[in-house]
């Protein structure tokens, strides 16, 4: 049998002749062909079995053949009560998870009311305040049969605090109540930009929140460590998964310098990953993932507890891959995105709609994003395999490579002394600009293609109906924001603000004090002003 570099200078003999091909959105270049060659030594140690140390083929040993993934479309826009509405259409046409989008206002501290919010109220997501709205968000949901996922950061502490204040409410126990929030502080500095307090404050709130959530409600995630906005900054596959694995393992620091036995929490925390266009390294990605992190959980940290070493994750398909030049194509990505997905084994999976570029989504793409999810599970039958793509040679060699490349960033990143010390040094954040500075050049140079933008455009684009948010929205939430505020006991806020602001202060975990503000009508922007003037307001220093 030829070796790969006899086939190379004869069968393939043109190889020399012809430029080297990368991967459609990274460096990463390409082999014409993989063989054994590629994937030396046994595949036994690397590989095992799905369910099994070090899960490289999946966390679960039945995977998709024992259940789908669950199948969680973000939404989120104007009033509560019209993201309630969407989310109870969602589920009649199958979802199993909700995912909430708040408004900017919300996701960066802010009431309704307040002079930075105007124009913003309900225009990107739901506008959440108080725990009215809550109430009315989630009106008519069972919490403690369907999980829900809430994308916020910096105020996630309060968002948390009002929907199990909501689930006390409805007479649900915090142990009944299952779900996400992403809370990953670290990626906000590092790509998305949405803070309140510098970063040693805000990890230790972030801190505060996996403890009490170990101890109060067993089925929450306290956080959903974040490679997505990663990715959506410019980063590459290796760069998403190194800083998202790295800032992973600085949660887990923290919690264990606390105090906290790595076994109590580390089986709730998750991950939320991009999938980009490049299918191969995208399936890739995700296995070299859950091996990276089960040998880093065991081998670091000690942990004993299987389910404490199993990166379990949700997902979405690439926002940044959206065009908004012939947008019925999106559909085609994210169909391919969602089966990177799949094939990689998500536990959960968003689909973006077509229309996202041009404006939140309408019913109708929602809908089809939605059923994109539901045709790869019952119509494809990729389903039916446990890791279909495990042992062939490109994806073993892929898997290797992405692994031991992001193996090498975080190396780098312990040698400034961690995620946080890098954080405080730009280090992450001038690597991502980086890499989407040198891809912006090579689409500007014709060296990669956006179909319908960069090749195969049109002179006329097609009209698609688009979701439009009524300007009184805006009106009638401020006026519910201050007709509260006007209304609530005073005395008893006051009282609930000042044991926030002395749990700031003293060291205390801010948890029970916030639960107990909220249920005293605080909003969103008042615990958040505390967080403000007790912790100092975080400026980028203008790394890049």
């Amino acid at each position: 049998m030829s070796s790969k570099k006899h086939w190379l200078e004869t069968t393939f003999k043109q190889a020399a002749e012809r430029p080297a091909r990368f991967s459609t959105v990274s460096d990463m270049e390409i082999e014409p062909l993989y063989t054994p060659d590629d994937v030396p030594g046994s595949y036994d140690s690397a590989l095992g079995y799905p369910g099994e140390f070090p899960y490289t083929r999946g966390v679960y040993g039945s995977m998709y053949r024992g259940r789908f993934w669950t199948m969680r479309q973000f939404a989120g826009f104007g009033l509560a009560e019209d993201t309630n509405a969407r989310f109870h259409y969602l589920l009649a046409q199958g979802q199993d998870g909700l995912s909430t989008a708040f408004d900017m206002p919300t996701l960066m501290g802010y009431d309704a009311d307040h002079d930075r919010a105007q124009g913003e109220v309900g225009r990107e997501g739901v506008s959440v305040s108080s725990i009215h709205d809550m109430v009315r968000l989630f009106d008519r949901i069972p919490l403690d049969r369907v999980t829900t996922s809430m994308t916020v950061n910096c105020s996630a502490s309060i968002l948390l605090a009002m929907y199990l204040v909501v689930a006390e409410r409805n007479g649900i126990a915090w142990e009944r109540v299952g779900g996400t929030i992403q809370n990953d502080m670290l990626k906000e500095y590092i790509a998305q930009k949405e803070w309140i307090c510098p970063p040693r404050p805000a990890l230790r709130i972030v801190t505060d929140m996996i403890e009490f959530c170990a101890k109060k409600a067993p089925r929450w995630h306290a956080v959903s460590i974040s490679g997505y906005h990663i990715r959506e900054a410019g980063s590459t596959a290796v760069q998403e998964l190194a800083f998202t694995i790295a800032d992973g393992l600085c949660y887990v620091e923290e919690a264990v310098k606390r105090g906290l036995d790595v076994d109590e929490f580390a089986p709730r925390l998750s991950f939320f990953w991009n999938i980009h266009n490049d299918f191969l390294e995208e399936v890739a990605k995700l296995r070299a993932a859950r091996r990276m992190w089960a040998r880093l959980m065991r081998e670091r940290f000690g942990a004993k507890n299987p389910r404490s070493m199993m990166l379990r994750t949700h997902a979405q398909t690439a926002g940044a891959s959206l065009t908004a030049q012939q947008p019925l194509n999106n559909v085609v990505r994210v169909a391919i995105q969602a089966l990177a997905g799949v094939l990689g084994g998500v536990q959960s999976l968003h689909t973006n709609s077509m229309d996202e570029t041009l404006a939140l989504p309408t019913e109708n793409a929602v809908t089809v994003a939605l059923r994109t999810q539901q045709i790869i599970a019952e119509e494809t039958g990729v389903t039916n395999t446990i890791d279909p793509l495990g042992g062939s040679y490109a994806v073993e060699a892929l898997t290797d490579r992405i692994e031991r490349e992001a193996i090498e960033y975080i190396t780098k990143i312990d040698a400034m002394g961690g995620m946080l010390a890098a954080v405080d040094t730009g280090y992450p954040q001038r690597e991502i600009a980086e890499a989407a500075f040198h891809y912006q050049r090579q689409l500007e140079k014709g060296e990669k293609t956006i179909v319908g933008v960069t090749k195969y455009s049109v002179p006329e684009e097609i009209p698609i109906e688009m979701l439009r948010i009524d300007p009184a929205i805006e009106e009638k939430q401020v006026h519910r924001v201050r007709r509260m505020k006007r209304e609530r006991n005073q005395a008893a806020l006051k009282d609930a603000l000042s044991r926030v602001a002395e749990a700031c202060r003293s060291g205390e975990n801010v948890m029970p004090p916030i639960c107990d503000a909220v249920r005293n009508e605080a909003t969103v922007g008042e615990i958040s002003d505390i967080f403000r003037a007790e912790f100092g307001v975080y400026t980028d220093p203008g790394w890049i």
